[in-house]
Parts: structure tokens; sequence; C-alpha cells
């Protein structure tokens, strides 16, 4: 991993004595396609720190207080400018500095490769990430716009961006599920391909228990080496249930693990809020519960949650897998339910 400094220069074109701000709000309409994450990001306005803002101000043009309509018109926060008095040059503006802690790890991709330090609020932590299934299995298929898609690439790319937001609070996260080529994809549909390792870069076998044996064996060995730090498991599927059958974000943990129990009850804290805050008027259904007849459950050694997004096959959760700015955020809520058992242990 290769540890940068991005220089951010501050500049400021003035041509009076007073302070340039930003003074008219800036409306747009969703076009076909658009997500709340990807429409801020079109113009220029990071979706992270201004995604809550966004959903107060346009709340009344959401549909389940969360999704854009398309052709509605939509308020884009103002982002607060940095500013500077006439009497400082420019030149001597131009040599302000300010350097931003960063490291850049390729397994996310070239576009999404940097990733900024937020916080060391997870500093000391160490997580080691399984998404299911990969190489000889895709795991569940289903057909969306006439094209196969899998559980495999879903869960994989919920995954990575899951561990972006674990390496940006100062965690250590080992990804066990890996795969070169494909990065964090923006698109709806993620193209299946078979080729995924097992960490470092062992191949995947065939047969299903040797595959999930593999997995247990190399969380268990890293454990074992990283024995006395805070050490947590998150494995991440997508279910595969009947076709009519729409399921909210289930959360499972050993039935022995008094930490299990509480990191797979944290996230689930979280997803209700956020539910209750961007879709009071509906009901969250997702739980938290004790599922230790899973391999992965019963013979891994960290204190461990297993999470199950939604079902493949079901038209209602297609949208929130295949819509990249909902993996996004499953992925961000996930992380604050990550930090609130880290915080409270």
């Amino acid at each position: 991993m290769v540890r940068k400094a991005f220089p951010f220069i501050f500049l400021s074109l003035v041509s009076t004595s007073v302070m340039f701000s930003q003074d008219t709000l800036t409306t747009v309409t969703a076009e076909k396609g658009d997500g709340i994450y990807s429409l801020l990001r079109k113009h220029g306005v990071n979706p992270y720190e201004y995604y809550h803002e966004f959903i107060d101000i346009n709340l009344d043009n959401l549909r389940d207080s969360i999704h854009l309509l398309e052709g509605k018109t939509y308020v884009i926060p103002k982002v607060q400018l940095d500013t500077v008095p006439v009497v400082d040059t420019i030149q001597k503006q131009a040599s302000k500095v300010k350097e931003v802690d960063s490291k850049t790890f390729d397994i996310f991709g070239e576009d999404h490769k940097t990733v900024l330090s937020k916080s060391e609020r997870l500093k000391g932590a160490i997580y080691y990430l399984v998404s299911g299934h990969g190489g000889p299995d895709p795991g569940a298929m289903a057909v969306y716009a006439g094209k196969s898609i899998a559980e495999d690439e879903y869960a994989y790319d919920i995954t990575l961006r899951l561990a972006k937001e674990l390496l940006s609070h100062g965690a250590t996260v080992y990804i066990i599920i890996r795969d070169e080529n494909d990065g964090i994809r923006e698109e709806r549909i993620l193209e299946i391909d078979r080729d995924e390792v097992a960490y470092p870069d062992k191949e995947i076998p065939l047969n299903q228990l040797d595959r999930l044996q593999q997995r247990v064996d190399i969380v268990n060995d890293l454990y074992k080496k990283n024995k006395g730090a805070y050490q947590r498991l998150i494995v991440t599927h997508v279910d595969s249930r009947s076709k009519g059958q729409n399921i909210d974000v289930f959360f499972y943990h050993h039935e022995k693990s008094t930490n299990g129990k509480r990191l797979a009850e944290s996230i689930h804290k979280t997803f209700e809020s956020k539910y209750k805050l961007y879709q009071p008027n509906r009901n969250y259904s997702g739980t938290f519960e004790d599922r230790t007849s899973l391999f992965l459950v019963k013979k891994t050694h960290p204190a461990m949650t297993f999470i199950e997004i939604g079902n493949i096959r079901n038209e209602k959760d297609q949208r929130r897998i295949l819509d990249p700015d909902n993996r996004q955020a499953l992925a961000k809520w996930i992380s604050e339910g990550v930090i609130l058992d880290f915080e409270e242990r």
C-alpha cells in the first residue's frame, strides 16, 4: 500500500473588498437512473457530507423518503466555499497547501483507489470481510433487463465499499474474497466472472464444503496471528428466496457469542434508525438473531455477524441491490453500526 499526501490549493479570485460566497441555489431535474449519491457527485458536491441535507430540503419530492423521482426538480445544497479577504494576494493564497492524509488501495479500482482519512475512530480494530460465494460459485442467480445477475458480484461490491469506509476511519481490513480487476463498480448490471480468489491469492475450490473450510482456515489463521487485538468478522450475502418474497436486511450471530450478538445488534439498530429517518412510513422488518447452523458462523473464531442484504429474485429487493447509490448507502449504514459497536464495547 502506498501512502500519499494530496495537496488541496485554495485560490481566491476577487475584484472588490468583499468576500465571495454562493448566493443562489442550484436546482436540477432528475433523469432516469439518477440516485442521490450520483446526482450530488455529478454536480461537484460531496455526497457523504451533504446526503442528509439534500434529503431534508427535498423530502417532499422523494419516494420512500430516499429515492429520486424522474422528471422532478431538486435543490442542490449550498457548499460552503473557502473565502479569502482581498488584502491577501492570489500568489500568497496559492502557497497555502493543506495536506490530506490518504492511502491508495488498487483493489478498489482506478476511480475509487484513494482512501482519504476521515477519522481514527476505528484505530486498533481489525476486520475480516468475506463476501458470499465467488470463483466457481456465483451464488444465487436472477435475470434483470434480459441479463443474468449473480449474488457474488453484488455482495463483493458492497463488501469493497464497506472496506473503504472502515479504512477511512483507521481500521485494519482484510478482504478475504478478492477480485483484483473488478474494483468498486457504478453499473447496475455487474458482469459475471469467475476469477475471484481467496486471501492472499488462493484458488477457490469447486466443492462447497471445501470452499467454506478454506475461508474458515484463512480467517482463523489471521485471528491467531493478530491475537490480543480487537477483531471482528463480517460476512455479506445476497439471499435467494421465492420471487415474490421481499425481505429487509437480516443479521445473524453465534448463539454463544456476546460480542457477536452486540455487533449484529449495533448494525441492526443503525438500520432501524435510518429507516425511521428516511422511510418513516415504512416499518423495518429486518432482524438480528443467532444462526449457529451456518458453517462460517459456527466454525470461525472472531466475533462475527452474517448479513443477508436482500432477495436477488425479488423486484423490490433488486432495486436495493442493483442501484450503486443504494449499495453505497448499505455499506455506509453497516460501517456506522460497526463504529457504534467498537465505541460502545
